[in-house]
């Protein structure tokens, strides 16, 4: 009974090595106790797999398991290495198992025909190791050594590696330990050793230093580290801090750490305060070494943000990392951009709220325009008064179009119309609201610029009412358009009186008509005396067949005089 309860046994690991091999899977840690030590060595986690497994499957499981028996047979039985990394280095290094059994796959029995190919063709053995330390190919490819093949030949890396193992550092973490602190794998029996401790004296648990150079090699080979600690010990940050903090996938760079902690803790009005700081979020100081959080600070104080609002806005960061945050307050900020709010207007609100924008992730413009209903106007209007309407906007919450705005006319442009003779609340007045665009001083500013350019308010007045469109235009337009009419066509500006629509046509038409209108005259086809309405006011279609062909070059000129105005000016 025991010798079939061994049999299943060796059977149930052999094929949990083999899935593990075959899909290259993630171990998890458990303790192994070795000849004269312990260490972290690597344990397959069990996936669920289809009931159903095809022969070539169970073939190919068999051959990994064969290569890897034979690996370990190799390593531990002619090349004198512990049980325990050799088992560990052939469990760990599918693709160096991959290459051994593509070297073999016409063979039947692939350990056989790999127990010969090991007898004539030695194996370099720091490929299989380097791989099973967490490295991959392409890392240690130019690692390898020049001048040796054989893990025996380098004792002082094997010694090296022994003490990380034993002190509870994972066998596939040392692989980043040797490719950023590679000198640690050169020292002589007890420097190492003697380090780990040094650093378990400071204060840390013997699993927080595991966890603290698995992390960061570095800390081994200079003393940055040491120096951003006793900072933070002064500033009565405990120990304690590290080891729940430091990530094992992360790396950092102690020396910019202890740079942007200076500035930081400048920045700050006591020690208190930078305790709670990092306390509160440690990303602060630890996420890109720091970078991150120097750039927030830049930004920030870019839109005239003082100290405090500095504190306000690390005191309020939401629970993400500030690389989150601070691409979402730029993007916020290029949205405020976009919709063309004022550059104060932003600037105030990235001081005042930049938790909000920071926390918000907010659609496209073009979605939000759509969505909403809504313009650029009002969407400013929106957010200068409650900015807090943002975190409504963000993605993967659904819009809802905000409800249409009220006529909201200006007291300004009420009294602008009742003083040109429209009576208050009449359906006269209503229309007239609707139809003139600006508020009441701009208006104001334009009726005034026709009564400055030689008319009397009466008959300014009496224009605006015939033409609305006329004071429609802005200031300098409008005395472009009466510039170009007394200038240089030689018409009085009282001719505006009877006819006002002159000014809402474009100064590109205007040319065009009236440059045309002069050669004809030119040449005696046209009377020199025509109304303003009669050059302007008809279609080009009839102007053409009424006047332009009067002349056999007529339609050419008109073609030249067309693309001479129309071509690269912005119509006004």
């Amino acid at each position: 009974m025991n010798n079939l309860l061994k049999r299943q046994t060796c059977s149930v690991l052999k094929w949990a090595f083999a899935n593990l091999a075959q899909n290259n899977l993630t171990p998890s840690k458990t303790t192994i106790k070795g000849t004269g030590f312990s260490y972290i060595t690597q344990n397959p986690r069990f996936y669920g797999r289809k009931a159903h497994i095809q022969s070539h499957d169970l073939i190919k499981d068999n051959s990994v398991i064969e290569a890897q028996d034979a690996l370990i047979e190799y390593l531990h039985s002619t090349r004198n290495l512990q049980y325990v990394d050799a088992e560990n280095i052939s469990r760990n290094s599918p693709n160096f198992l991959e290459k051994l059994l593509k070297s073999v796959e016409n063979e039947k029995d692939a350990k056989q025909s790999l127990r010969r190919l090991f007898c004539y063709h030695p194996i370099n053995e720091f490929e299989p190791f380097f791989e099973s330390m967490g490295m991959k190919p392409c890392e240690y490819s130019s690692l390898l050594p020049r001048d040796m093949m054989y893990l025996a030949d380098d004792q002082r890396l094997l010694a090296n590696y022994h003490v990380l193992c034993e002190y509870g550092v994972s066998p596939n973490k040392i692989g980043k330990i040797y490719i950023e602190a590679h000198e640690v794998f050169g020292y002589d029996h007890g420097i190492l050793l003697s380090k780990l401790n040094s650093l378990q004296a400071k204060g840390f648990t013997q699993s927080g230093v595991a966890k603290l150079v698995s992390s960061c090699p570095n800390v081994l080979v200079n003393d940055d580290f040491l120096k951003v600690l006793e900072a933070l010990t002064d500033v009565g940050i405990a120990h304690s801090w590290f080891e729940e903090n430091i990530l094992e996938e992360n790396s950092y760079n102690w020396s910019k750490i202890l740079e942007h902690l200076c500035l930081i803790k400048g920045l700050c009005c006591s020690n208190e305060d930078l305790k709670e700081l990092l306390y509160n979020n440690s990303t602060i100081l630890l996420e890109d070494s720091g970078d991150t959080a120097i750039s927030l600070i830049v930004f920030l104080i870019k839109f005239g943000a003082s100290i405090d609002d500095v504190l306000t806005v690390f005191k309020q960061l939401p629970q993400i990392k500030i690389r989150v945050f601070q691409s979402n307050l730029k993007n916020c900020h290029q949205f405020l951009l976009d919709i063309e709010m004022d550059d104060d207007d932003i600037a105030n609100i990235i001081r005042t709220h930049s938790h909000v924008l920071g926390s918000c992730r907010l659609k496209s413009v073009k979605t939000l325009f759509n969505g909403l209903n809504s313009g650029k106007k009002r969407l400013c209007d929106i957010i200068k008064e409650n900015p807090l309407e943002l975190k409504k906007w963000v993605i993967g919450k659904k819009l809802k179009a905000l409800p249409k705005p009220k006529n909201n006319f200006s007291e300004e442009k009420i009294r602008f119309l009742s003083n040109l003779g429209f009576v208050e609340n009449s359906d006269e007045m209503n229309k007239a609201l609707k139809l003139f665009r600006g508020n009441g001083g701009e208006l104001q500013e334009r009726f005034d610029c026709l009564v400055n350019a030689g008319l009397t308010r009466d008959d300014v007045a009496e224009m605006v009412k015939l033409a609305p469109q006329v004071i429609n235009q802005t200031k300098e337009v409008i005395e472009m358009k009466i510039s170009f009419l007394v200038n240089d066509l030689g018409y009085n500006v009282s001719s505006l009186v009877k006819y006002p629509a002159f000014l809402s046509y474009s100064i590109q038409k205007i040319k065009h008509r009236f440059a045309m209108y002069k050669w004809l005259t030119d040449r005696g086809k046209v009377n020199g005396n025509l109304a303003l309405s009669t050059v302007l006011a008809t279609s080009d279609k009839k102007f053409v067949r009424v006047y332009v062909d009067r002349d056999p070059e007529g339609l050419i000129v008109w073609d030249k005089y067309k693309k001479q105005f129309f071509s690269d000016e912005k119509v006004v």
